[in-house]
C-alpha cells in the first residue's frame, strides 16, 4: 500500500499533540504545520473538514540520506496527515519505502524502511 493510516477515538487537537510528543522520542520534530481547512477558508472556499499536514524531519537522518542521493529530497521532509473523515480522526502517511521506490536506488532502501517503522511506530503510539 502506498499509506498506513491509523484511526483514533482522539479529538485532531489531541491526536496531533500526542502525535507530537511521539515523534520526539524518535529524535522528529514537527518543521511545519499546515491547516488546510482555515487556508481555504481564509482563501474564500467552503471547506468545512479539518485537515492538517505536519511535516516532519529527523535532521541526522536526513543529512544522512541526502549524502547518500539528493534526490530523496524530493520527499522530504515526511509528510504526516491528521483529518476527520466522516466523525473519526485518522493520522496518515505515505510511506517512505513507497516513495523511495521512484528514486530506483537499492542502497537507500534499509534507510526508508527504518524510517518508516520508526514513524509507523510513533503514529501507532499517539493513538
Amino acid at each position: 500500500m502506498f499509506h498506513y493510516t491509523v484511526e483514533t477515538n482522539q479529538a485532531i487537537e489531541e491526536a496531533m499533540s500526542s502525535l507530537e510528543e511521539s515523534l520526539k522520542e524518535e529524535k522528529f520534530g514537527v518543521l511545519w504545520h499546515f491547516d488546510i481547512k482555515e487556508t481555504l477558508q481564509n482563501k474564500g472556499f467552503a471547506f468545512n473538514q479539518p485537515y492538517h499536514v505536519m511535516e516532519v524531519c529527523n535532521p541526522q537522518e536526513a543529512q544522512r540520506v541526502l549524502s547518500e542521493n539528493q534526490m530523496v529530497g524530493y520527499f522530504l521532509p515526511c509528510k504526516i496527515v491528521v483529518y476527520d473523515d466522516g466523525g473519526t480522526t485518522k493520522i496518515g502517511l505515505p510511506r517512505p519505502t513507497a516513495l523511495i521506490e521512484m528514486v530506483n536506488d537499492p542502497s537507500i532502501k534499509d534507510f526508508a524502511q527504518d524510517i518508516e517503522v520508526r514513524l509507523i511506530t510513533c503514529m501507532d503510539r499517539a493513538v
